[in-house]
């Protein structure tokens, strides 16, 4: 089969970005490619390498149509709005694809959303449900947690010596966006992946606790884990400065992991990618590295 043109959402985003770099690096032309956001002056440099800029609002569902125009293959970023939003808009861009004639959707779900019991992972299996009810062609990336969202606090966890959560002794399988946005762009970009289900993460887990360990090994500095309730968790983050909704919805997420439900060892994203995941102590050492 020849691939027509590929739609990335959220493209303004740093996982639709690099999705839309790993589709040039595995031989997409730029013309092929849609890269779409809502404000796509975010994107101009990739319009100016010869990709398709288009604006798509996930609660515009004209603009959504017009966005998805001859596109065959698209890639479903989950949206990073409020959570009671995000079903709404997932069904919105779910109902476009299907009136474009999209062949096939990747959605970035959330490890084992069928089961999910946090917010956030209700909100990835009630999209699941709505791509299954639909009936178009779909291939499920369930991502596990990011190794940015700890790396990214390496500062302030190295300022208090201490990693505050409330995961307990839940594994959590985190990879690099990196390397989910290469799974995405395999699974776009290669054929036999219809109606599977991919539970994707790093090839190594870790609790909280390791995590600190780790920290302290790469830094030099002695880093221990906090475990906390999860209201108090979310407290602590509501006073570092998150809106509440925010604070409320990662303090649940700590919540599901400590029942495993960021943790997965099916290998599928070291399959699909077709090496081992970025770990946790490489991550620590680039971005130890990169803060000079």
């Amino acid at each position: 089969m020849t691939i027509m043109r590929i739609v990335v959402t959220g493209a303004t985003g740093q996982l639709g970005r690099l999705t839309v770099e790993a589709l040039l690096r595995r031989g997409i032309p730029a013309a092929d490619i849609i890269a779409t956001g809502r404000d796509i002056v975010r994107i101009k440099d990739l319009a100016d390498r010869g990709i398709t800029v288009r604006r798509a609002d996930f609660a515009d569902t004209e603009g959504l149509a017009e966005a998805f125009a001859g596109a065959d293959r698209l890639l479903l970023i989950s949206a990073s709005v409020p959570v009671g939003e995000r079903v709404a808009n997932h069904r919105r861009v779910i109902d476009a694809a299907v009136s474009a004639g999209v062949s096939l959707v990747a959605y970035t779900s959330t490890t084992h959303a069928n089961t999910a019991t946090t917010v956030l992972g209700a909100t990835h299996g009630e999209t699941e449900e709505y791509l299954r009810d639909r009936g178009i062609p779909s291939v499920l990336l369930r991502n596990s947690w990011y190794l940015e969202n700890y790396t990214s606090q390496l500062p302030q966890i190295l300022k208090n010596g201490a990693v505050v959560g409330a995961a307990g002794e839940g594994r959590i399988s985190a990879a690099s966006r990196a390397d989910y946005a290469e799974a995405a762009a395999v699974v776009l970009t290669t054929e036999g992946h219809t109606g599977s289900v991919y539970e994707l993460g790093g090839d190594e887990s870790f609790t909280l606790t390791e995590l600190a360990t780790a920290i302290s090994a790469a830094a030099g500095k002695q880093v221990t884990y906090a475990d906390l309730p999860v209201t108090d968790f979310a407290q602590a983050l509501a006073a570092a400065g998150l809106p509440a909704e925010l604070a409320e919805v990662l303090a649940d997420a700590d919540r599901g992991m400590s029942h495993g439900e960021m943790y997965t060892n099916s290998g599928d994203l070291r399959r699909l990618i077709g090496r081992p995941p970025m770990t946790l102590a490489e991550a620590f050492a680039t971005a130890l590295h990169d803060r000079g």
